[in-house]
């Protein structure tokens, strides 16, 4: 006997998720092993937006970070040894997915020339200074 996770659903109207069937369709064919985009925080700082992205089991040399057309698109790779070592019979349970991940995030009203990037501990750090907007100075017109 199989059991199911009981979901109450409180109003089938304002639930209605068009991309529920998808979702759906996706967690049968994969299973719990569909693959996940890495999750980020941002935050503001004051001076500057804060981007840290989990990116665990990733070497800085398979992350790359590209600002382009108002956009900064943060893509890791990850190989799998699972092909090589179960010819061996090495793997009793392979869970962790692979693959490529990529994620792009709007870059309006930051100076992309002052961008930086960390890596330590798994998480991927983006600082990413606020444009400073150009304040005119006062001035007073003369009534001719």
């Amino acid at each position: 006997m199989f059991m199911t996770p009981y979901t109450r659903r409180r109003n089938e109207m304002s639930a209605f998720n068009p991309f529920r069937e998808l979702a759906d369709l996706e967690r049968s064919f994969f299973g719990d092993n569909a693959p996940a985009a890495f999750r980020t925080d941002i935050r503001d700082v004051g001076d500057a937006y804060v981007l840290e992205a989990d990116l665990p089991g990733f070497n800085k040399e398979d992350i790359s970070v590209e600002v382009e057309d108002g956009y900064v698109t943060i893509s890791a790779e990850r190989h799998s040894e699972y092909e090589d070592k179960d010819k061996k019979g090495n793997y009793v349970r392979c869970e962790r997915s692979y693959g490529a991940f990529s994620r792009s995030f709007d870059t309006t009203g930051v100076d992309a020339e002052r961008m930086q990037a960390s890596f330590e501990n798994g998480v991927l750090r983006l600082t990413m200074p606020k444009r400073q907007e150009k304040q005119t100075s006062g001035r007073k017109l003369l009534i001719e």
